[in-house]
């Protein structure tokens, strides 16, 4: 199984991207999706979750921006992110979690640049 990221782009700030990570099969014992980010010589940073049972985590920065869903029936995982500020701008990488080897799945990342 591999997850395929997509919906990255250039856009202005004030703008939306929605970002969409599409597994190429079913995976089973899902305990959580979400996305990373990674922005040019800073650390990796946790951006969204979403748990099995269907609740939801933020980073503060951008909570009340972004809004993590899933599409269960596609095998996909999207990110819808309003309001976008520069500082989003990094590599967005999706990931899935389980309960059963190899435990994590990673997409290959996408680009998202805000323009100010």
């Amino acid at each position: 199984v591999q997850l395929q990221a997509s919906g990255g782009g250039l856009v202005q700030a004030g703008g939306s991207l929605r970002l969409s990570c599409a597994s190429s099969g079913s995976i089973f014992g899902i305990n959580a999706v979400g996305w990373y980010r990674q922005a040019p010589g800073k650390q990796r940073e946790l951006v969204a979750t979403m748990f099995s049972g269907g609740s939801t985590n933020y980073a503060d920065s951008v909570k009340g921006r972004f809004t993590i869903s899933r599409d269960s029936a596609k095998n996909t995982v999207y990110l819808q992110m309003n309001s976008l500020k520069p500082e989003d701008t990094a590599v967005y990488y999706c990931y899935v979690n389980t309960r059963y080897q190899p435990l994590n799945y990673w997409g290959q990342g996408t680009l998202v640049t805000v323009s100010s």
